[in-house]
Parts: C-alpha cells; structure tokens; sequence
C-alpha cells in the first residue's frame, strides 16, 4: 500500500462536499438539510487540516477551529428554531413554511 497524498483528502472532501449538497438540494426536512450543511462545513474542514499539515503551516487548523465554533453555533440557534417553528405549524417540511409569511 502506499502513502496517503493530499489527492486523497481531495477526493474525500469533494465526496463528503457533494453528499452535502445533494442533502440540501434534494430533500425538504429542515433536519436533513442541516445535516448536509455540517457535511459541507466538515469537509472544509478536512481539506484545511490536510492542506495544513502537508505545508507544515498551521494557520489552518487554526481556520478549522473557528469553523467548528461557527458550526456549533449554527446547530445551537439552527435548533432553537427548528423547535419553535415545530410547535407553531406541528411540521419541519421547508413547505409548509411559506405559511409563516405573516
């Protein structure tokens, strides 16, 4: 077997940022849709920590830090209004949004 490259965290990462994007496009549950932003987001994050490390810099592992930071607090308000837009309309299919227009 040989070395693991930097083409190989490419292709994960395009892999991993693909499954995301299908998740979001694709399926209407808000929950489902969260899931493959984190997918997008984690791949990043792969592809900066491997980058780093194969440039022997570590400015960004630094990035990917923050990006988990950002991440967590997107699945923390993300969630607050999932809930609450579950207890008003009793559904979290993005269509059945389009209700709350006002």
């Amino acid at each position: 077997m040989g070395t693991i490259t930097l083409d190989h965290y490419i292709y994960l990462a395009s892999a991993l940022f693909a499954v995301g994007v299908v998740g979001v496009l694709i399926r209407r549950n808000i929950l489902i849709m969260m899931m493959g932003i984190e997918l997008m987001l984690n791949a990043v994050n792969i592809l900066l920590a491997a980058t780093s490390a194969f440039n022997g810099d570590s400015a960004g592992q630094v990035f990917v830090f923050f990006i988990m930071l950002v991440a967590a607090a997107e699945i923390a308000v993300g969630l607050a209004i999932i809930t609450m837009i579950y207890r008003n309309t009793g559904s979290i299919d993005v269509k059945d949004y389009s209700r709350l227009k006002g």
